[in-house]
Formats: C-alpha cells, structure tokens, sequence
C-alpha cells in the first residue's frame, strides 16, 4: 500500500516562502497539485523517479522548485515569492505506473491527504 505524508503548509506573506514535503512509502515519480477554494485541482509540478525530469505549470515556474531525496524517499516543494493567488490545499502525488519520465496528470493513482497554503496579501 502506497502511503504519502505531506507537511510543511502554513500561513505565509506575500513574497514569503514555505517548503513542502511528502513522505512517501517507497520511491515513485511524484507531482504536486493543487485545488484553491472553488476551483478545480490543477498541475504545479512532478519530477521523474530519479529526479531526471521535472516539469512545472507557467504560473509557478520560476518560483517553485521540486526535488526528491531518494534516500529518504521524500519530495520537496520549495516555493519562494509566494503569491495570495498560491492559496490552495496543496497534495502531492506518486504514480505507480510510470517511473522513468514525469507522468502524464491522469496517470497519478496515490494522494496524500493535503496541506494548506495560506498567502496573505
């Protein structure tokens, strides 16, 4: 069974920065998503099983960075010059069906429980 611990949310100010981390039972490719009250859940980032590729969405690219420790079985979301619009409960997720390459958004089939992001302006 794939489990998936994220911490690391909180309240932050506009321009501030917070890192996310998701914990994770095994190594897997991995992506973080987000769902903003009222909105639908949408891509932020996802990096390869071995780190190799990394993709992100044009609305934090430039500002959020994702990384694993393999070691530890762990990804990271570091996000800097944190924008009010950032707001969202932030969930990582692990495809057990692709490893090699960053998956395809319909192809994640674990999902940790969530995080809140809180940027005030």
């Amino acid at each position: 069974q794939v489990q998936l611990v994220e911490s690391g949310g909180g309240l932050v100010q506009a321009g501030g920065s917070l890192r996310l981390s998701c914990a994770a039972s095994s190594r897997y490719a991995m992506g973080w998503f987000r769902q903003a009250p009222g909105k639908e859940r949408e891509f932020v980032a996802a990096i390869s099983w071995w780190g190799s590729t990394i993709e992100y969405s044009h609305s934090v690219k430039g500002r959020f960075t994702i990384s694993r420790d393999n070691a530890k079985n762990t990804v990271y979301l570091q996000m800097n010059s944190l924008k009010p619009e950032d707001t969202a409960v932030y969930y990582c997720a692990a495809s057990t069906v692709v490893s090699g390459y960053v998956p395809p958004t319909d192809k994640y089939n674990y999902w940790g429980q969530g995080t809140q992001v809180t940027v005030s302006s």
